[in-house]
Protein backbone atom coordinates (compact mmCIF):
# COMPACT_ATOMS: atom_id res chain seq x y z
CA UNK A 1 0.00 0.00 0.00
CA UNK A 2 2.76 2.37 -0.04
CA UNK A 3 3.34 3.45 -3.62
CA UNK A 4 -1.10 4.02 -3.07
CA UNK A 5 -1.11 6.75 -0.31
CA UNK A 6 1.00 10.04 -0.62
CA UNK A 7 0.03 12.28 2.91
CA UNK A 8 -0.79 15.84 1.95
CA UNK A 9 -0.78 17.06 5.59
CA UNK A 10 -1.65 16.41 8.92
CA UNK A 11 -3.59 18.32 11.51
CA UNK A 12 -3.30 17.41 15.17
CA UNK A 13 -6.78 18.24 16.63
CA UNK A 14 -6.45 17.17 20.06
CA UNK A 15 -3.91 15.71 22.33
CA UNK A 16 -5.42 15.27 25.85
CA UNK A 17 -6.43 11.56 27.16
CA UNK A 18 -6.11 10.19 23.23
CA UNK A 19 -4.37 11.78 20.40
CA UNK A 20 -6.58 13.42 17.67
CA UNK A 21 -5.39 13.53 13.85
CA UNK A 22 -6.93 15.06 10.70
CA UNK A 23 -4.84 13.84 7.35
CA UNK A 24 -5.53 14.62 3.89
CA UNK A 25 -4.31 12.35 1.77
CA UNK A 26 -3.91 11.38 -2.02
CA UNK A 27 -4.98 7.30 -2.50
CA UNK A 28 -4.58 5.61 -5.48
CA UNK A 29 -7.55 3.15 -6.07
CA UNK A 30 -7.88 -0.21 -7.36
CA UNK A 31 -8.54 1.02 -11.58
CA UNK A 32 -5.91 3.22 -11.03
CA UNK A 33 -7.35 6.64 -10.39
CA UNK A 34 -6.18 9.28 -7.53
CA UNK A 35 -8.34 10.47 -5.80
CA UNK A 36 -7.68 13.01 -2.23
CA UNK A 37 -9.42 11.60 0.77
CA UNK A 38 -9.47 13.30 4.72
CA UNK A 39 -9.91 10.96 7.53
CA UNK A 40 -9.66 11.86 11.33
CA UNK A 41 -7.67 9.38 13.36
CA UNK A 42 -8.15 8.52 16.84
CA UNK A 43 -5.08 6.99 19.02
CA UNK A 44 -5.43 5.94 21.85
CA UNK A 45 -2.89 3.20 22.36
CA UNK A 46 -3.09 -0.66 22.51
CA UNK A 47 -5.03 -3.04 24.40
CA UNK A 48 -5.92 -6.25 25.82
CA UNK A 49 -9.20 -7.66 26.95
CA UNK A 50 -9.75 -10.88 28.77
CA UNK A 51 -12.52 -13.53 29.54
CA UNK A 52 -11.70 -15.66 32.86
CA UNK A 53 -13.31 -19.04 33.07
CA UNK A 54 -13.62 -21.52 35.73
CA UNK A 55 -14.40 -24.69 33.95
CA UNK A 56 -15.42 -26.86 37.12
CA UNK A 57 -18.49 -24.52 37.47
CA UNK A 58 -18.58 -23.13 34.08
CA UNK A 59 -18.38 -20.02 35.48
CA UNK A 60 -17.37 -15.89 34.04
CA UNK A 61 -15.77 -12.91 35.47
CA UNK A 62 -17.70 -10.40 33.63
CA UNK A 63 -17.34 -6.27 34.89
CA UNK A 64 -20.36 -3.57 35.02
CA UNK A 65 -19.17 -0.23 34.66
CA UNK A 66 -20.47 3.32 33.31
CA UNK A 67 -19.58 4.39 29.62
CA UNK A 68 -19.94 8.33 28.80
CA UNK A 69 -19.88 7.22 25.20
CA UNK A 70 -22.46 4.42 25.29
CA UNK A 71 -24.54 6.88 27.61
CA UNK A 72 -24.16 10.12 25.65
CA UNK A 73 -26.06 7.84 22.68
CA UNK A 74 -28.64 6.54 24.00
CA UNK A 75 -27.55 3.60 26.18
CA UNK A 76 -28.93 4.91 29.80
CA UNK A 77 -27.80 1.14 31.75
CA UNK A 78 -23.81 0.41 32.90
CA UNK A 79 -22.25 -1.57 30.10
CA UNK A 80 -21.25 -5.59 31.02
CA UNK A 81 -17.74 -5.99 29.63
CA UNK A 82 -14.98 -8.57 29.67
CA UNK A 83 -12.31 -7.01 31.77
CA UNK A 84 -9.87 -4.60 29.46
CA UNK A 85 -7.09 -1.76 29.34
CA UNK A 86 -4.92 0.03 27.73
CA UNK A 87 -1.43 -1.80 27.97
CA UNK A 88 0.99 1.78 28.30
CA UNK A 89 4.41 0.45 28.52
CA UNK A 90 3.66 -3.19 29.04
CA UNK A 91 3.36 -5.89 26.64
CA UNK A 92 -0.27 -7.38 26.43
CA UNK A 93 0.00 -10.59 28.37
CA UNK A 94 1.67 -8.24 31.69
CA UNK A 95 -0.92 -5.43 30.77
CA UNK A 96 -3.89 -7.78 31.49
CA UNK A 97 -2.66 -9.53 33.98
CA UNK A 98 -2.50 -6.09 36.16
CA UNK A 99 -5.85 -4.94 34.56
CA UNK A 100 -7.32 -8.66 35.88
CA UNK A 101 -6.26 -7.83 39.21
CA UNK A 102 -7.05 -4.27 39.35
CA UNK A 103 -10.67 -4.66 38.39
CA UNK A 104 -11.34 -8.42 38.82
CA UNK A 105 -9.58 -8.72 42.14
CA UNK A 106 -7.78 -11.98 40.95
CA UNK A 107 -4.55 -13.61 39.81
CA UNK A 108 -5.58 -15.60 36.97
CA UNK A 109 -3.85 -18.29 35.26
CA UNK A 110 -3.08 -20.31 32.17
CA UNK A 111 -3.77 -17.28 30.52
CA UNK A 112 -4.21 -18.17 26.33
CA UNK A 113 -3.52 -15.26 23.75
CA UNK A 114 -6.28 -15.63 21.12
CA UNK A 115 -5.42 -12.81 18.33
CA UNK A 116 -5.06 -9.11 18.15
CA UNK A 117 -8.11 -7.42 15.93
CA UNK A 118 -8.61 -4.05 15.22
CA UNK A 119 -11.51 -3.07 16.74
CA UNK A 120 -12.79 0.42 14.66
CA UNK A 121 -10.24 0.20 11.80
CA UNK A 122 -12.30 3.26 10.37
CA UNK A 123 -11.37 5.84 12.41
CA UNK A 124 -9.28 3.88 15.49
CA UNK A 125 -5.80 2.97 15.70
CA UNK A 126 -6.37 0.20 18.44
CA UNK A 127 -5.52 -3.49 18.36
CA UNK A 128 -6.88 -5.26 20.53
CA UNK A 129 -5.08 -8.63 21.95
CA UNK A 130 -7.86 -10.86 23.07
CA UNK A 131 -7.23 -13.63 26.12
CA UNK A 132 -9.00 -16.33 27.90
CA UNK A 133 -7.44 -17.53 31.34
CA UNK A 134 -8.60 -19.95 33.94
CA UNK A 135 -9.59 -19.26 37.73
CA UNK A 136 -11.07 -20.84 40.60
CA UNK A 137 -12.29 -19.20 43.62
CA UNK A 138 -9.03 -19.58 45.34
CA UNK A 139 -7.64 -16.99 42.98
CA UNK A 140 -9.29 -14.35 44.20
CA UNK A 141 -6.66 -11.89 45.85
CA UNK A 142 -8.60 -8.39 46.57
CA UNK A 143 -12.53 -6.95 45.73
CA UNK A 144 -11.12 -5.64 42.44
CA UNK A 145 -13.47 -2.49 41.54
CA UNK A 146 -10.78 -0.61 39.50
CA UNK A 147 -8.29 1.94 40.11
CA UNK A 148 -10.45 5.14 42.05
CA UNK A 149 -8.14 7.63 41.10
CA UNK A 150 -8.53 6.61 37.41
CA UNK A 151 -12.30 7.28 37.97
CA UNK A 152 -12.91 3.66 37.89
CA UNK A 153 -15.81 2.17 39.55
CA UNK A 154 -16.40 -1.33 38.42
CA UNK A 155 -18.60 -3.96 40.19
CA UNK A 156 -17.00 -7.42 39.01
CA UNK A 157 -19.94 -9.85 38.03
CA UNK A 158 -19.28 -13.95 38.08
CA UNK A 159 -22.36 -15.96 36.22
CA UNK A 160 -22.25 -18.82 34.40
CA UNK A 161 -21.32 -18.89 30.24
CA UNK A 162 -24.75 -20.10 29.66
CA UNK A 163 -26.46 -17.02 31.63
CA UNK A 164 -23.76 -14.80 29.99
CA UNK A 165 -24.67 -15.90 26.46
CA UNK A 166 -28.18 -15.50 27.31
CA UNK A 167 -27.66 -11.75 28.17
CA UNK A 168 -26.12 -11.55 24.85
CA UNK A 169 -29.03 -12.84 23.00
CA UNK A 170 -31.31 -10.58 25.24
CA UNK A 171 -29.41 -7.39 24.72
CA UNK A 172 -27.65 -6.95 27.80
CA UNK A 173 -24.72 -7.83 26.94
CA UNK A 174 -23.93 -5.20 24.02
CA UNK A 175 -20.33 -4.87 23.93
CA UNK A 176 -18.40 -6.53 20.85
CA UNK A 177 -15.26 -7.52 22.33
CA UNK A 178 -16.90 -9.18 25.01
CA UNK A 179 -19.56 -10.63 22.58
CA UNK A 180 -16.54 -12.02 20.54
CA UNK A 181 -14.41 -13.82 23.82
CA UNK A 182 -17.65 -15.60 25.19
CA UNK A 183 -18.60 -16.84 21.83
CA UNK A 184 -15.21 -17.74 20.98
CA UNK A 185 -15.27 -19.83 24.24
CA UNK A 186 -18.64 -21.52 23.60
CA UNK A 187 -16.96 -22.55 20.34
CA UNK A 188 -13.35 -23.94 22.06
CA UNK A 189 -15.98 -26.22 24.64
CA UNK A 190 -18.11 -27.46 21.65
CA UNK A 191 -15.50 -28.33 19.20
CA UNK A 192 -13.53 -30.01 22.71
CA UNK A 193 -16.93 -32.10 23.80
CA UNK A 194 -17.40 -30.05 26.90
Amino acid sequence: MQDRIRVKSVELLSDDWARLTKTTFDYRRNDGRWETQVRQTYDRGDGAVILPFDSGRSTVLLVRQFRYPAFVSGHAEQLIEACAGLLDENDPETAIRKEAEEELGYRLRGLRRLYAPYMSPGSVTERLTFFLADYTPADRISEGGGAAEEGEDIEVLEMTLDEALRQVRDGAIIDAKTIMLLQQLKLELLESGR
